[in-house]
């Protein structure tokens, strides 16, 4: 293995580039990964990116496939033929944290999203976290010595994590009520106050006797012959889900469907429908809300250069589901997948009425942020190592902590170095790379006519 402290630095490279090379490259990122729903929907295009203009982290957020043709040069010490083989979450930036409740229905904290999940180094996932960590502290003023401590206690926290779980103990570890402390401890108790008939209140009306969607300006009604494809698409995704967590016939009887206009960052042009199902019983409170979307390729897999992997799956809808079930213990078990006639790979999920994000705004003070960023490591540790007990997976078929820890072991010191370094180098090209791109949308470059 190679000495951190003597790694080229793909930062270094990027810094010798002229502004317009780099600005170049930022376009192309966008053009070569997302250029046909670009063209097929500037409207949501131009929408995602006057968000994505508003900050570095929301820029940050919105282009991975930037992150990802730059990590991928990136001169990694702490990777082999294993730890370059790992369910990774894939865009695991600081905002993709917060709590679902899982199927043993314990309410748990930890990472969400996983639309960019495939198999890759288990440091992409660490790095983009880090970067995040640096923008965010950046944002909040803190100095660059407080930066590095807070990305220095993600990075151990990541690593001690790893090393409890080789050594055979927190098999079953979870952050929830019986072990959060602090601002990760109020997101569950937020969490626990919400319930699923204020959802279903939000979203639908009673017609008649039961309930449909509400109209408004995020939903569309379906013509016949889209409801009948959408219809027998949710017929395979059944099919899809394992066994053990399938429910009787009448749990997903459709009650009614909506197309959805996305409205968030990475949702810009993509095919998204709202369907409510009966539930396990027929009282209105029972009903459920599940997701229906393409999904896009992930970003990691445009630098992953392993067509197993890529063989691996029928569509993307089906990696994203496989992913998932990979990298959370007790998934949701309404998670599948389906195929949509002239769409192609959907991704379904339930959407979950207790679902609270972290938010960061209110939380300054540097001790509480220590203890959330060392909490931030751990969950990431998890998904690296546990598994859904219904995860049927066959790509990787070693310990992936055994594996991780295997490198760091004795070099823990320098992998939080190295976290280090490259999350507050990172962050920083991250602020340049804002800029050039804020410019080049001004100015028509991206082509969004």
């Amino acid at each position: 293995m190679k000495d951190a402290n003597t790694m080229t630095r793909v930062v270094d490279q990027i810094r010798t580039q002229e502004k317009s090379e780099r600005q170049q490259a930022i376009i192309d990122s966008f053009v070569r990964n997302q250029g046909d729903l670009m063209r097929r929907d500037p409207k949501a295009w131009r929408g995602k990116f006057r968000k994505m203009a508003a900050s570095p982290f929301a820029f940050y957020r919105g282009s991975a496939s930037l992150f990802y043709a730059d990590v991928s040069r990136d001169a990694d010490p702490f990777l082999n033929a294993q730890t370059s083989r790992v369910w990774i979450q894939g865009d695991l930036h600081a905002e993709n944290f917060g709590t679902y409740m899982n199927g043993a229905g314990v309410l748990v904290f930890d990472v969400n999203d996983f639309d960019e999940a495939y198999v890759g180094p288990f440091t992409w996932d660490v790095k983009r976290l880090a970067a995040s960590l640096a923008l965010i502290g950046h944002a909040k003023a803190l100095s660059d010595a407080e930066i590095r401590r807070l990305i220095d206690a993600c990075a151990r926290g990541y690593a001690d994590q790893i090393a409890r779980f080789n050594a055979g103990k927190d098999g079953d570890f979870a952050v929830t009520l019986a072990n959060a402390t602090g601002k990760v401890r109020q997101v569950l108790q937020d969490a626990r106050l919400l319930t699923r008939v204020a959802l279903l209140d939000q979203e639908t009306d009673i017609v008649d006797g039961d309930r449909r969607f509400r109209d408004g300006k995020a939903t569309e009604r379906l013509d016949d012959a889209t409801r009948a494809k959408v219809e027998a698409a949710l017929a395979g995704y059944v099919d899809s889900i394992p066994d053990a967590k399938r429910r009787a016939a009448m749990a997903y009887a459709v009650k009614d469907v909506v197309k959805r206009r996305g409205v968030g960052i990475g949702s810009a042009g993509l095919t998204m429908f709202s369907v409510l199902i009966e539930g396990e019983t027929q009282a209105l409170e029972n009903d459920i809300i599940i997701s229906m979307k393409v999904a896009q390729p992930a970003a990691p897999s445009r630098h992953v250069p392993d067509e197993n992997i890529r063989a691996y799956f029928l569509h993307d809808g089906e990696r994203t589901t496989v992913s998932q079930l990979a990298l959370q213990a007790h998934a949701d078990p309404l998670l599948g997948h389906a195929m949509l006639e002239g769409t192609g790979g959907m991704y379904v999920a339930e959407v979950s009425p207790y679902t609270a994000d972290l938010e960061w705004d209110d939380i300054n003070d540097m001790d509480e942020l220590t203890e959330v960023v060392d909490m931030l490591g751990r969950c990431v540790a998890k998904i690296h190592s546990v598994s859904d007990v219904d995860s049927a997976q066959t790509l990787i078929d070693y310990s992936t902590e055994l594996a991780i820890h295997g490198v760091l072991e004795g070099k823990v010191d320098d992998f939080a170095a190295y976290v280090c370094d490259f999350g507050q180098q990172y962050g920083e090209q991250v602020r340049d790379d804002h800029r050039l791109f804020v410019d080049a949308f001004r100015n028509g470059l991206f082509g969004l006519v």
